[in-house]
């Protein structure tokens, strides 16, 4: 699940378009280290084609001068010129960011064998995707936006790749043979994985590498690279994206215990201190000074974005701004640094936390102009020199040791396998001696390269320029050097993908897949979303839509957890989920259907409309009889629903006469409000499902109250200080179905550590917590199912969430100049078009 408020808003815009990135600005600034080597190899290729010109002129000189001849060279100089410029064409997209697999088909010869048979260089015509703007950031380790993730992941090969369900390749080597949708896929990784749950509690997972793998430059990989790889994620004062430093691996706390980032420490310290055991007094003066600048920079670029999207006006005051921003009590003459600051206090003072959550593009660390410096760790205490649980076992192999089953441990595993020769210091890797190949708390050498990745994947990293990155295809590639040799990721505006497929500048790209995408695609092909001139390919979107219901908040006599409070809620999931068809059918229409489980349906965990306990959500009545029967029109559905919502007022304590509600119980109201960031305008999935219930719920009595926001941040505010009784949103998931950030509760501990974004529901249930525990420490999927699907009729029954619509993402290709044949089949959410694009080739 997504885990902070900002980018939970990324999901709420009316479009809810894939790739469009409605809260995520992409940097201006763009960083220019170590990019000598690639400019070098560019250089040489634009003098070699120089040199294939001048040779084909004097060729043509030569030769009679008859007119055929003529428009011959004519033609041939022209061809050349075009190949001069196709490398500042766009390029591929990895359109999702949770795709890792990269497979070959069952036709497919195994990686050595197709290496062998593969042709040094494929075709000249380069593949040009149009994709979304970049923060530069393309580093295994440190890439932030999944576009920029995306654009990294092309250099790059995962340690465990994954099949079209998103299901973990344990046997890479020798490759998996899978059926998918009638056909059998055989899928290869670098490396095989066997896992091993001993007696006593512990696991082990014994991971064999390949002996004959390389990276782009050439250098052999090997087990070294895989643990450099691991430390770098799993240092104290890693700040990247990737977890693997939570997980129960053997040592991994007493590792990163004693020490924490100078960044932190002067943070915790204050302004005032006068203790300078660990930094000088000129250190600390440096660092507010730079501290403070990037907090107003900060601050005031929320206040320019505000200004920008409309939802200010130019003369606005920072107050006036920062009230949008959902931070309301500013005094009239505030300044942005005192904006800063409110957010600040909001998040108990955790600047991470609330940067992260709050930029409107920026993090903290970009504005600071000597953030690296402060990142090194400073110790603090007792630290083991290793994580005993990452252990080496041979050049080729080493075995990771956990502490207990963890069912997304296996998922964390499968990190990037990234050179230590070109991110680290092999000087400083000595496995018997500790010392991984960088000083424990200093990753500089590591952030070095951000901005120019390298590895082991299908493409070698050129050059990033003009919002153009270009490629050339990895001839040492282990699956066999891609068959298209050059490839660029384009910055491209949303708006103009579409038409850049149907002009011929883009080759692939992903509009947003609205109604007037749709119509204009059908009109391009005469008709059909796939023709002569377009071809059009989706997935269901690794997410859903819902509406929420605060337990606290819409309960009675102050016990969310009692049936009466149940109830309460019931009423309001009965009427809103009746809605639920005609409401995404007008929106999406066929690019969405309604779901009724609170998961995506992408999820192998997601219950089915075969299983036999399948059911339509909100669906039986007060004595848990059917509301509905197959023969009932709308109309009749809407009326049995306001009657069974009538009984679960009743039952939830409410006075009833004369078929509408005239009092309410204890702590109840007759009156409720629910939020939806629509814009202003009722544009979102779920405004008619909203519009209709108010109606309905008025003919009984409740007044249902629709805010229609324009600033999402408003929604996120509110949540957090949990004064929202309903809203409308959509949540992002994950391969694996774990509940925990949502869920979970903590109550037997008094909630003390409950999952993240568990303020939103203030679900309370010690059942439903053991249960999402228990599915954590077993590896075995089916159990997990059964476990998890128990899970969601908890959730149900407690009426805290209703699941309304799960939609599509679309992808086009240029059918003119992207040979489809070759294009990857069977694409899925977690098996994106460029998880076979060494197979890709053009017309």
């Amino acid at each position: 699940m997504v885990k902070n408020r900002k980018m939970l808003a990324l999901l709420l815009s009316a479009a809810l378009a894939v790739g469009s990135c409605a809260g995520v600005m992409a940097q201006e600034t763009t960083e220019a280290q170590t990019e000598a080597v690639a400019e070098e190899e560019a250089a040489a290729e634009e003098e070699a084609v120089e040199e294939e010109e001048a040779a084909a002129e004097e060729e043509a000189a030569e030769e009679e001068e008859t007119a055929a001849e003529e428009e011959a060279a004519a033609e041939e100089e022209t061809a050349a010129e075009e190949e001069t410029t196709a490398e500042e064409a766009p390029a591929e997209e990895t359109t999702l960011a949770q795709e890792k697999a990269t497979a070959a088909p069952a036709e497919q010869a195994a990686p050595a064998e197709a290496a062998e048979a593969a042709p040094a260089t494929g075709s000249e015509t380069p593949l040009v995707v149009g994709y979304s703007p970049f923060n530069s950031k393309f580093s295994p380790f440190f890439a932030e936006t999944a576009y920029d993730q995306d654009a990294q992941k092309m250099t790059q090969e995962f340690l465990l790749n994954s099949d079209r369900t998103g299901a973990i390749i344990y046997n890479g080597i020798e490759g998996e043979t899978i059926n998918y949708n009638g056909t059998d896929y055989t899928y290869y990784g670098p490396a095989d994985c066997v896992v091993t749950e001993n007696e006593d509690g512990t696991v082990f997972y014994d991971i064999t590498l390949r002996d004959d793998l390389v990276f782009s430059d050439g250098e052999p990989v090997t087990i070294d690279d895989v643990i450099f790889s691991m430390y770098v994620r799993c240092d104290p004062t890693y700040d990247g994206s990737a977890t693997l430093f939570s997980q129960p691996i053997e040592g991994m706390d007493e590792y990163r215990s004693g020490m924490d980032t100078l960044f932190n420490l002067l943070i915790a310290a204050g302004e005032d201190n006068e203790d300078y055991t660990n930094w000088t007094a000129e250190e600390q003066q440096a660092f507010w000074a730079d501290y403070n600048a990037a907090a107003e920079a900060f601050a005031q670029e929320i206040v320019d974005y505000c200004k920008a999207q409309g939802y200010n006006a130019e003369e606005d005051s920072v107050a006036a701004c920062a009230a949008n921003w959902g931070y309301g009590d500013l005094a009239e003459d505030a300044t942005a640094k005192d904006f800063y600051d409110a957010m600040l206090a909001a998040y108990e003072g955790d600047v991470m936390a609330m940067t992260s959550a709050e930029t409107a593009g920026s993090s903290l660390a970009d504005l600071m102009t000597d953030y690296e410096a402060y990142a090194k760790g400073i110790e603090t205490g007792n630290s083991a020199p290793n994580i005993s649980g990452i252990q080496k076992t041979g050049d080729y192999s080493m075995r990771i040791v956990a502490t207990q089953v963890d069912a997304t441990l296996i998922y964390q595993l499968a990190i990037e396998i990234s050179p230590m020769h070109y991110y680290g210091d092999p000087a400083l890797y000595d496995y018997e001696n500790n010392s991984f190949g960088f000083p424990k708390g200093d990753l500089s050498v590591v952030r070095a390269v951000t901005t120019t990745p390298m590895g082991m994947g299908p493409y070698k990293f050129i050059k990033y320029e003009n919002g153009v990155i270009n490629y050339e295809a990895n001839e040492t590639y282990y699956k066999g050097a891609p068959k298209t040799k050059y490839m660029n990721f384009r910055e491209v505006q949303d708006t103009d993908k579409l038409n850049g497929v149907i002009t011929g500048t883009i080759d692939i790209t992903d509009p947003s897949f609205q109604k007037d995408t749709v119509d204009a695609v059908e009109q391009a092909n005469g008709g059909e979303l796939t023709g002569p001139v377009i071809t059009t390919d989706t997935v269901d979107n690794l997410g859903y839509g819902y509406i929420g219901i605060n337990t606290h908040n819409v309960s009675v006599g102050g016990e969310p957890g009692s049936d009466a409070s149940k109830n309460l809620r019931r009423a309001f999931a009965t009427i809103l989920s009746v809605y639920r068809d005609v409401a995404i059918d007008s929106y999406y229409g066929e690019r969405a259907s309604v779901i009724n489980y609170p998961i995506s349906n992408t999820s192998w965990a997601a219950p089915q409309p075969t299983d036999d306990d399948y059911e339509i959500a909100f669906s039986t009545d007060v004595n848990g009889e059917p509301i509905y029967t197959a023969d009932m029109s709308a109309e009749d559905k809407y009326a049995a629903a306001k009657e069974a919502a009538l009984g679960f007022f009743e039952a939830a304590g409410y006075t009833v006469e004369n078929g509408k509600l005239t009092a309410a119980p204890e702590g109840a109201r007759l009156e409720y409000e629910v939020q939806i960031p629509a814009d202003g305008s009722g544009d979102h999935p779920a405004f008619m499902i909203l519009t209709l219930a108010k109606e309905a719920f008025a003919e009984l009595g409740m007044n249902l109250i629709v805010t229609d926001l324009t600033n999402s941040s408003d929604l996120w505010t509110g949540l957090e200080a949990q004064q929202v009784d309903m809203w409308c949103a959509a949540w992002g998931a994950t391969v694996d179905p774990d509940m925990y950030q949502v869920y979970y509760s903590d109550v037997a501990n008094g909630g003390v550590e409950p999952g993240g974004s568990n303020y939103m529901y203030q679900i309370e249930d010690e059942d439903l917590d053991y249960m999402i525990l228990d599915a954590r420490t077993s590896t075995d999927q089916e159990y997990r199912k059964a476990m998890y699907k128990a899970c969601l009729d908890t959730i149900i029954d407690w009426a805290c969430e209703v699941p309304t619509y799960q939609r599509q993402n679309a992808i086009i290709f240029s059918t003119e100049r992207v040979n489809m044949d070759t294009m990857t089949p069977d694409i899925t959410t977690f098996y994106g078009w460029a998880s076979e694009i060494e197979n890709i080739e053009m017309n």
